[in-house]
């Protein structure tokens, strides 16, 4: 099997994105499952829900645990899903070259 290696130009997926894009339509396929059902099963506003579907806010810990359960596979994906993209962004915007690097 061929090993896939991300583009480290390429910016992570943002896990709404692949929440939208992936989740979402199987949910209202197989559940018959709305935006706003999702929002009332996430116990979170349908803005908020619509927010993280456009990538325009993280998804958060308690966000991340609530998908994770309703999802069946965790909150580890969705966390490692939003720190990889914030720290590619943060990487974009925070200089470092000043900062020594010592060994322990």
């Amino acid at each position: 099997m061929e090993k896939l290696i991300r583009n480290p130009n390429t910016p992570p997926t943002h896990p709404g994105i692949l929440l939208r894009d992936v989740v979402l339509p199987d949910l209202k396929e197989n559940h018959k499952l709305t935006i706003q059902g999702l929002a009332d099963i996430l116990n979170i506003s349908r803005q908020a829900l619509h927010r993280i579907l456009k990538g325009e806010v993280p998804v958060s810990v308690d966000t991340a645990l609530k998908l994770g359960k309703l999802c069946g596979n965790g909150d580890s994906l969705w966390l490692n899903m939003q720190s990889k993209y914030d720290v590619y962004f943060a990487k974009q915007t925070i200089e470092l070259d000043d900062i020594p690097t010592f060994a322990a």
